[in-house]
């Protein structure tokens, strides 16, 4: 044959050759949240939220009893101190005796009182006093109506306990105390006041209590030590 034919190739496995795949691009990150942007939270499912109220109502529910019950313990605490005597008796012997000791008179003060009438405070200027100054002796009591009566004897007129009696009171007419004369007076604050003097030396029973109490004390006043 004058032409040669050309050759035909063929695979013998009748494939097709196939370059190799390329690869599958990584994928790409989430680009960042711009600058300022609120990012929500998810929000919560009701079941969640419906947990949190009943908790929330439980705890409320559970303090209430708490509550009530410190209150009640307050309020028994403070009508048990209401109720309670809250007044202190003090012994006057002592400062009676002080008192005694340093005047340059004879000292006067309640004696033979009955229980009832109970010393709350006893006081006296004698334990700064030098030989031959003024001393005034104070006792308070409290009377069986749980009232005040106040006794005060004094060689100073012008002692502030004697002053604050006398200055303002009005004289009214006098009373006889077991035999005594005394002076009554009215204070500026609307008390009684039984008062007598001698040798320079003035004596006062007063205080809220009434009439007759003020003059139990007055009765029972005597020279200490008589």
């Amino acid at each position: 044959m004058g032409g040669r034919l050309g050759e035909l190739s063929c695979d013998p496995m009748c494939m097709t050759e196939v370059g190799p795949t390329s690869p599958r691009p990584a994928d790409r990150p989430e680009a960042p949240a711009a600058a300022g942007a609120t990012v929500q939270a998810p929000a919560p499912s009701p079941a969640v939220e419906r947990a949190n109220r009943m908790s929330a109502a439980n705890m409320i529910r559970s303090l209430v009893p708490l509550v009530v019950i410190c209150l009640l313990l307050v309020a028994w605490q403070a009508f048990r101190t209401s109720n309670e005597d809250t007044v202190r008796d003090v012994d006057p012997a002592s400062t009676v005796r002080l008192a005694a000791e340093r005047a340059g008179y004879p000292v006067l003060a309640p004696d033979g009182l009955p229980e009832d009438y109970r010393p709350t405070s006893a006081r006296t200027d004698a334990g700064f006093a030098a030989q031959g100054d003024p001393v005034t002796l104070e006792i308070g009591y409290l009377t069986p109506s749980q009232e005040f009566a106040g006794f005060t004897v004094s060689d100073d007129l012008r002692a502030e306990p004697v002053r604050t009696v006398l200055d303002g009171a009005t004289e009214e007419e006098p009373v006889d105390v077991d035999g005594e004369p005394w002076t009554r007076l009215t204070t500026e604050r609307g008390e009684t006041a039984l008062t007598r003097e001698a040798d320079g030396v003035v004596v006062i029973v007063t205080g809220s209590a009434a009439d007759d109490e003020l003059r139990t004390v007055a009765a029972a006043v005597a020279p200490v030590g008589g």
